[in-house]
């Protein structure tokens, strides 16, 4: 088997998302699924008709086992996914605030996923990919990971392939200044990168979408995406900037609808859509994606965000 047109590369986590709102030690049912930004921006991928492939370790634990299981289902190819027999699976729960909010509780210390390194990449394999995506949570798990990540961002520009990345802006993981550098060198390697407002904000202290996108632009990146949730995104690329409105739905849990977002996006850029209709299409996935719960589950096919675009005015 050849290597999938699209990669990701990151951290997996085994999810528990609460069925009800109230903070986590008030509520007592949980429906279990699958997280992890790059996790779910290859599912996305693959459920929208895409050629997917994912790179990271796992622990040998039913977790693990539970990802094999659902890559296998949704098409995503998992060959270059290496286990760790004695290492687990890193976990999270998802708190609902109402009105689709939601606080986050992460046991990721020590996951086998921390502990990928640049020897465990198969080059031959990120050669014949098409387009590679990245995340600043990658960047911020481990040192190893961060190096095997950008490494992997570098070989695969090089050969000529689309290159993304999501700042995903964490700072309960890593300090801001080396949040800064890592994503700067991440910068230098994309295509596009995407972000949101509260990401900027806390890396360069910029509170506007347009200075946000001329500010990452100005970094050498070709095409900005600023992320506005349920409002739509902005998006600057190549001289063109433009505002794309986001879908009315009915919203329940936000998680993960960025991440689709991405991976509808991206996807879309490599089939040759054009830039305002990819923009569109992945705030359509991106808001059908909100209104279930969990990251995975909801995320829609196809033709299910085609309908939405259609329904709501085919924008």
């Amino acid at each position: 088997m050849g290597t999938p047109e699209i990669l990701s590369i990151g951290e997996p986590m085994a999810e528990f998302c609460a069925s009800d709102v109230g903070h986590l030690g008030e509520v007592t049912r949980f429906v279990r699924g699958w997280g992890g930004d790059t996790s779910n921006f290859i599912v996305a991928v693959a459920r929208l008709g895409g050629h997917a492939g994912y790179i990271c370790r796992l622990g040998g634990d039913s977790f693990g086992k539970s990802f094999l299981d659902l890559w296998k289902r949704e098409g995503v190819d998992a060959s270059r996914v290496s286990v760790e027999p004695t290492g687990f699976t890193a976990v999270y729960f998802i708190s609902l605030m109402g009105g689709g909010g939601h606080d986050f509780t992460y046991y990721r210390a020590g996951a086998a996923a921390s502990r990928y390194t640049p020897d465990d990449l198969d080059h031959e394999y990120l050669a014949g990919a098409k387009a590679l995506h990245n995340s600043g949570i990658t960047l911020a798990v481990s040192e190893s990971l961060r190096e095997a990540s950008l490494l992997a961002m570098k070989e695969t520009k090089g050969k000529g392939a689309l290159v993304s990345f999501d700042i995903n802006m964490r700072p309960k993981l890593w300090p801001t200044p080396l949040a800064k550098r890592s994503c700067e060198e991440a910068f230098s390697l994309s295509d596009i990168v995407f972000t949101s407002m509260e990401d900027v904000k806390t890396l360069y202290g910029i509170e506007e979408p347009m200075k946000a996108a001329e500010k990452l632009r100005s970094l050498g990146v070709g095409t900005v995406v600023v992320k506005h949730g349920g409002a739509g995104c902005l998006v600057s690329s190549c001289g063109d900037v433009f505002t794309n409105p986001g879908f009315k739905v009915d919203v329940l849990d936000t998680t993960g609808s960025g991440d689709a977002f991405d991976g509808a996006f991206v996807l879309a850029t490599l089939e040759g859509w054009e830039v305002r209709r990819a923009a569109s299409f992945a705030n359509a996935v991106g808001a059908l994606t909100a209104t279930g719960l969990g990251a995975v589950a909801p995320i829609p096919t196809r033709e299910q965000a085609l309908r939405l675009m259609r329904e709501q005015g085919n924008r």
